[in-house]
């Protein structure tokens, strides 16, 4: 709106002059013998004024289009950055965690799921009740309940619900 401020000036004084030589042509008019020639000269002064007048509104429409298009590249620049960072690292995990659901679906995923919970982090493994003889020996015994609570594990730590 500030760089605008200068063609509203340039408008403003286009039309007032514009009107103020049209006033004065009106009144040389009334001059007699030479009315008609005095009026002439001012009436194309003011519409050289109103010239005057459409620059400083081109000049305005101008700065608006230049503020739309600095809008809307900014915009533009700011959500591609974002895409750009967010995006990738969201693909990748989706195919992970989609590979993972597959897994889970497969004929001994799960247990293969248990397994990637017991070499993982041991904080993570607090949450399922520890077996007599531990989580590993009821992994090796196939013990459906023990390899359910890894394979949670194992969605929890890639980001999924169990």
């Amino acid at each position: 709106m500030l760089l605008a401020e200068p063609g509203r000036k340039v408008e403003d004084a286009g039309g007032s002059l514009a009107s103020g030589l049209g006033d004065a042509g009106d009144a040389a008019s009334n001059v007699p013998l030479v009315g008609g020639i005095l009026k002439k000269p001012l009436q194309s002064a003011a519409e050289a004024s109103n010239g005057l007048s459409d620059a400083g509104q081109s000049m305005q429409d101008a700065v608006g289009r230049v503020a739309d298009l600095t809008a809307f590249a900014l915009i533009f620049t700011s959500v591609a950055f974002v895409l750009a960072l967010w995006l990738p690292p969201r693909v990748r995990w989706i195919r992970r965690t989609a590979l993972i659901r597959d897994l889970l679906n497969t004929p001994g995923g799960a247990d293969l799921l248990a397994l990637r919970a017991l070499t993982g982090p041991v904080r993570d493994l607090a949450a399922v009740s520890v077996p007599p003889g531990g989580l590993a020996d009821a992994w090796r015994r196939a013990d459906e309940q023990v390899i359910g609570d890894l394979s949670r594990v194992a969605l929890r730590q890639a980001g999924l619900r169990s």
